[in-house]
């Protein structure tokens, strides 16, 4: 498995984590400056994953919640720096594992494979606590 995909055990457990509600994904992604399949540049290759990719999670009852250029490496390790940030919403973990295993899918992450140096990949869900109901201070 590369770097762009999760392993095995990743995936075990992506889908034995507790499933009741939706879940957000917060992608860092670093673009290849050539992508691999020689069809101009990493970032390239990403925008024809991405156009697919975006059509199968509205498929799904998901969204992306935001998306924007990586400017600064504020904290952190600066050599670790990124291009782009994706914040995508699927109604549920099953919703996103469902998506990543079809056919569909597979041929559209060629692409993603085709133009990313590296990426991290977080499962989020929401935090009721302080934080969230505005009482924060």
């Amino acid at each position: 498995m590369s770097a762009i995909r999760p392993n095995r055990d990743q995936f075990v457990a992506l889908m034995g984590a507790p499933d009741d509600g939706p879940v957000v994904m917060l992608n860092l992604v670093k673009y290849k400056e050539r992508a691999d399949d020689g069809n101009g540049s990493g970032g390239d290759a990403y925008r024809r994953y991405g156009d697919q990719a975006v059509q199968m999670v509205e498929a799904r009852g998901g969204k992306v919640l935001w998306a924007g250029q990586a400017e600064q490496v504020l904290i952190g390790n600066p050599s670790e720096d990124w291009d782009a940030v994706f914040v995508v919403q699927y109604p549920s973990r099953a919703a996103f594992v469902e998506m990543v295993t079809t056919p569909e899918y597979e041929k559209a992450h060629e692409h993603r494979e085709a133009g990313l140096e590296r990426t991290t990949l977080l499962a989020c869900r929401p935090m009721l606590d302080r934080f969230t109901e505005g009482k924060a201070g």
